[in-house]
């Protein structure tokens, strides 16, 4: 399985944002799909996750202003993130895995820096 990850940019404070992970390969709809990020200095911290089925689960910090969703039929998954603050300023990464076992499919990250 390979990942593309897009949609990254640079943005206002109080603007908004949807990045794209399409995924390569068959099977996309057993995967959960989860949405990580990284800012400079700092370690890759979780930002939500949605299951094969089930609900989703959002990191505290972006609890009502981002979501996550996923198109199966697009192998696609996205995160619409609304509200952004200075300190959402991250490469972002899509990941993949099966079940509850490690994340094992990343794909290669897309910046988006928010500007006060």
């Amino acid at each position: 399985v390979q990942l593309q990850a897009s949609g990254g940019g640079l943005v206002q404070a109080g603007g908004s944002l949807r990045l794209s992970c399409v995924a390569s390969g068959r099977a996309f709809m057993s995967y959960s799909a989860a949405w990580f990020r990284q800012a400079p200095g700092q370690q890759r911290e979780f930002v939500g996750g949605i299951p094969r089925i089930g609900s989703v689960d959002y990191a505290d910090s972006v609890k009502g202003r981002f979501t996550i969703s996923r198109d199966n039929s697009k192998n696609t998954v996205y995160l619409q993130m609304t509200s952004l603050r200075p300190e959402d300023t991250a490469v972002y990464y899509c990941a993949l895995r099966l079940g509850l076992t490690q994340y094992k499919y990343w794909g290669q990250g897309t910046l988006v820096t928010v500007s006060s």
